[in-house]
C-alpha cells in the first residue's frame, strides 16, 4: 500500500528533480511498499507525549511558507483520536500570522523532533483556529501550566513520515540536564560531607 505522504510531497517538480539526480526510481519502490502512514499509531503518540515544543508550518496569501515553534509543557501537543492532534494556543506576540493563514488556507505541516534521541517525524495535514469551544480548550488545557489560552488549534492529520537521524546534533533541555546531573551533585555533596567529618591531622 503506497505512502501516502509520497502522494503529498513528492509533487510533479519533485519528481522531475528526483529524476534528474537519479533517486527517482528508488522512492517509487519506498513508497509504494509499506504502511499507508495516514494516521497516529500508538508508537508517535508516545513520541509526541514526551514533546515541549515542535515546529508548526502555514502557508501565506501570497505563497510564502510561514513557520513558527510553539511550545509548552510535556504533552501538550495532544492526540484526540488516530486522526486529529490538538494544542491550545497561548497568548505570544498577537501577530496572529498563523491564524490568518489558515483562515485563507488550511494546508499545514509539523515538524517535531527529538534532538536528544535524534529523531524528527514530519506531519502534514489540515488545520483550523478553535476560539468558542470551551469544552475543547478545557480539554487541551493544562492546569500546571499558567499561560492564558486565547483558542486552539486542530490539526486533522493526512501522512505521517520519520527521517533518518543523519545530521540531527543531540542536545538537551535544562530539565534533561537537571536529571542528569542530580547524581552527580549529590555524590559530590556526599563527598564533600565526608571530607568534613574527618579529624583534622
Amino acid at each position: 500500500m503506497p505512502r501516502k505522504f509520497g502522494e503529498i510531497a513528492f509533487t510533479p517538480q519533485v519528481q522531475a528533480a528526483q529524476e534528474q539526480r537519479g533517486s527517482r526510481q528508488s522512492y517509487e519502490r519506498y513508497i509504494a511498499k509499506g504502511p499507508d502512514n495516514d494516521s497516529i499509531t500508538p508508537k508517535l503518540e508516545e513520541f509526541i507525549a514526551q514533546l515541549d515544543g515542535f515546529y508548526l508550518g502555514t502557508v501565506s496569501s501570497n505563497g510564502y511558507p510561514y513557520i513558527q515553534f510553539r511550545g509548552g509543557p510535556s504533552g501538550f501537543l495532544k492526540v484526540l483520536d488516530e486522526k486529529t492532534l490538538g494544542f491550545a494556543d497561548f497568548s505570544g506576540n498577537v501577530q496572529y500570522i498563523t491564524v490568518g493563514n489558515l483562515s485563507g488556507n488550511d494546508k499545514a505541516f509539523l515538524f517535531l523532533m527529538d534532538y536528544r534521541h535524534r529523531k524528527r517525524i514530519k506531519i502534514w495535514g489540515r488545520a483550523e483556529y478553535v476560539e468558542d469551544n470551551s469544552a475543547l480548550i478545557k480539554r487541551l488545557r493544562d492546569s500546571d501550566y499558567s499561560a492564558e489560552v486565547q483558542g486552539a488549534i486542530l490539526f486533522h492529520v493526512e501522512a505521517t513520515s520519520e527521517n533518518c537521524p543523519q545530521h540531527i546534533p543531540i542536545r538537551y533541555s535544562e530539565t534533561e540536564v537537571a536529571a542528569m546531573m542530580a547524581p552527580l551533585q549529590a555524590r559530590i555533596a556526599e563527598l564533600e560531607q565526608q571530607l568534613g567529618d574527618q579529624p583534622e591531622a
